[in-house]
């Protein structure tokens, strides 16, 4: 589909309607406008706006939070006191360090 506009004095110019219906185009969408060769092409762009999608606040109830945050706070001091295993060569390696965290030890046969 090819339709010739008029640029005008700000370099602005009207996107006929048949064109941005052939792409899809509507109010308040962002294009990408881009110099190829001696040819400019405008591409349609998804932008996400990250304000609408959920945060982890609104996923969990305040008392849900505290708990999380507790128990990160736990891990925190564990790790500042040594209180962690690893790293491991081995699948093996990880098995036997829960094995005798556990207190299931299972010797081998």
């Amino acid at each position: 589909m090819s339709t010739l506009v008029k640029v005008q004095s700000k370099g602005q110019m009207t996107i006929p309607r048949r064109v941005r219906s052939a792409v899809g185009l509507v109010d308040g969408d962002f294009v990408e406008v881009k110099a190829v060769g001696n040819k400019i092409v405008i591409t349609p762009q998804l932008v996400i706006d990250r304000s609408k999608f959920p945060t982890a606040d609104d996923e969990y109830t305040p008392a849900q939070r505290r708990l999380i945050d507790a128990r990160l706070a736990q891990s925190d001091e564990d790790i500042k006191h040594g209180r962690v295993f690893g790293p491991f060569n081995t699948h093996k390696e990880f098995v036997a360090a829960l094995r005798r965290r556990d207190g299931r030890v299972k010797k081998k046969s």
